[in-house]
């Protein structure tokens, strides 16, 4: 799990910092091509333009695909808008928001998977255990939980290694390794809530700069215009939504992550007493 945790946030800090580095070239080829095609338009007469018309509706008629292709176009200038954003927002105060969802989000998909991999199928497991157990005695159950995945598994063997001193010390050995399993179940999540705390923060110090930003042009320029308030205004409006935006998605895993906890904690106490209930009847017949 670290070393998959390892590999998603060094592949989103190289995929983030391509991007950053190919922005301003991207939005110079732009400017570029918004030109050209705006002297273009300026040069051609009405009658072109129904020609071309004319000429799309039956290149559409004989190959449906173009539709396909503009959906494909459509979908690129979003990716490039919300570049134009991010540069807009300004690098200095967007970089440390992008950097807190490419990190918080590699830390919820290794936290997923592993919570996804630790649930098991508690009744059949159980069951598997006092078949076991009847059958075959308490090491027949250990070699069980030593095949099955997940902490429920491990806290039973922990707690039946130590069946030779009593059951007594079996339920005593139960809740120990029970509170380390739930360490482990909830590590990460500090690392979450930090993540979800701080791009709000982000956001709002850049709402902060851009204000002041906007109050500084209005002093250089001696005179209110919407022009020179307009820039700091819009670094102040972007950084905050992107900074709740990163927030809302990184609360969403954070709150699945608990559920999760909290179903498979739940799932620990009710075995941990059945497998109680095991040993004394077990006891009792031998």
């Amino acid at each position: 799990m670290r070393k998959l945790f390892a590999l998603i946030a060094v592949f989103g800090m190289l995929t983030f910092g391509a991007s950053t580095m190919l922005m301003a070239q991207e939005n110079d080829a732009t400017q570029t091509e918004t030109s050209m095609d705006a002297t273009m338009t300026d040069e051609s007469t009405g009658t072109d333009t129904l020609d071309e018309n004319a000429a799309l509706e039956e290149a559409i008629l004989d190959d449906p695909t173009i539709l396909e292709d503009e959906s494909q176009i459509a979908s690129t200038s979003f990716h490039a808008a919300l570049k134009q954003k991010f540069i807009e927002g300004g690098a200095l105060w967007m970089a440390p928001i992008a950097l807190c969802l490419i990190i918080g989000l590699a830390i919820c998909i290794e936290r997923v998977i592993y919570l996804n991999l630790a649930t098991i199928n508690t009744k059949k497991f159980l069951g598997q255990v006092e078949e076991s157990l009847n059958n075959g005695g308490v090491e027949a159950c250990k070699e069980v939980c030593r095949n099955t995945r997940g902490p429920i598994a491990s806290i039973f063997y922990q707690g039946l290694s130590r069946y030779d001193q009593g059951v007594d010390m079996v339920e005593k050995s139960v809740v120990s390794y029970g509170s380390v399993q739930m360490g482990l179940l909830e590590r990460g999540l500090t690392w979450i809530g930090l993540f979800i705390a701080l791009a709000p923060m982000l956001g709002f110090l850049g709402t902060v700069v851009g204000m002041i930003m906007a109050f500084d042009a209005i002093q250089a320029a001696g005179d209110i215009q919407p022009t020179l308030v307009a820039g700091g205004m819009k670094v102040a409006l972007i950084t905050t939504v992107g900074g709740l935006i990163v927030a809302m998605i990184l609360q969403l895993f954070y709150n699945y992550c608990i559920v999760k906890i909290d179903g498979i904690v739940n799932s620990m106490e009710d075995a941990s007493v059945s497998l109680m209930d095991m040993l004394v009847k077990y006891n009792q017949k031998h």
